[in-house]
């Protein structure tokens, strides 16, 4: 079953959008959806699907049956395997969570072993190479949209995933200016199933603003952490705690992100530095009203998001 059959269910519930006001929203109910890499993110996509009653089977794919095992002790996918061709061999939409060097790869393979009409997406956090790669570069009748749900943590592995993982999180979909409406609307319109708030952007304007959101601010976490001298940390209190929570994040997987979003990383990396001088010189010639300026600029920025 595909994107294109008629046959496919829908069910009305009511949800409350970010803003707290009511709307009705329609929602797709799959009956076979495949989690290539389920860890964190994944994980949590099939304990949502499951919780919201959205998906029939949820079929994890991984490279190590004790991964996949606890998967299915948590309750994450409903069966597994190893078998990346038979796993998508049903399915009518396949999300990959695979670290970004194999996003394509697992795209690819899962593009030519799945029925025609099947939607594919992904969760890496870049998306310039991998929707560049997989543009026209699939078999007919199946289609990639690029995505990027803004909602990672330091945890890894299916244990740490969690049913409630994208309430009120916003999810970033890539298409292309090829991808047909329908298709690009189905991956909004899952996204949004778990609870998201979707935003369309191209993949170069995602991987510009994650640079500076998410890539620039692990690599920040990580130097404060390297910096501070081990006899300290029994000293280490909530700033430095929270300031470098991010930095406990696998190295391999951020090795791959950094180097994937090389350019962007390095512009936003700039632009810290500068801010960073700023203060270092502020601080050097004891300029009080210089210091306060820029914490203050800091205090606003952070104070619009809230918590």
């Amino acid at each position: 079953m595909g994107i294109e059959n008629t046959s496919v269910v829908f069910r009305t519930i009511l949800t409350v959008n970010l803003c707290g006001l009511y709307n009705w929203v329609s929602m797709r109910q799959w009956k076979t959806v495949s989690i290539i890499g389920v860890g964190l993110i994944g994980g949590s996509i099939g304990l949502a699907l499951q919780r919201r009653g959205l998906a029939e089977r949820v079929v994890g794919i991984g490279r190590r049956e004790t991964s996949l095992d606890a998967a299915l002790r948590c309750g994450a996918v409903t069966e597994a395997t190893t078998d990346l061709g038979a796993g998508v061999a049903d399915a009518e939409l396949v999300v990959a969570c695979t670290p970004v060097t194999r996003i394509v790869q697992h795209i690819r393979l899962a593009a030519s072993a799945c029925p025609s009409g099947t939607l594919l997406t992904d969760a890496g956090s870049t998306k310039g190479s991998i929707v560049e790669a997989l543009t026209r570069q699939l078999k007919p009748g199946v289609a990639f949209v690029g995505s990027h749900p803004l909602a990672g943590s330091e945890k890894i592995g299916p244990e740490s995933a969690r049913d409630d993982l994208f309430d009120g999180r916003v999810v970033v979909v890539t298409p292309t200016a090829a991808a047909p409406t329908d298709w690009v609307s189905a991956i909004v319109e899952f996204w949004s199933s778990l609870g998201a708030s979707v935003i369309q952007m191209t993949p170069e304007d995602h991987d510009r603003a994650v640079a500076a959101t998410s890539h620039v601010p692990h690599v920040v976490s990580a130097a404060l952490a390297a910096a501070t001298d081990p006899g300290l940390l029994n000293l280490v209190a909530g700033g430095w705690l929270d300031t470098t929570r991010v930095a406990s994040g696998d190295p391999q997987l951020w090795l791959q992100i950094l180097r994937d979003n090389r350019p962007h990383v390095l512009k936003s990396l700039d632009k810290f530095a500068k801010v960073l001088n700023s203060f270092r010189d502020s601080i050097h010639e004891d300029d009080a009203s210089r210091i306060l300026e820029l914490l203050q600029a800091g205090k606003q920025c952070r104070d619009a998001v809230g918590n």
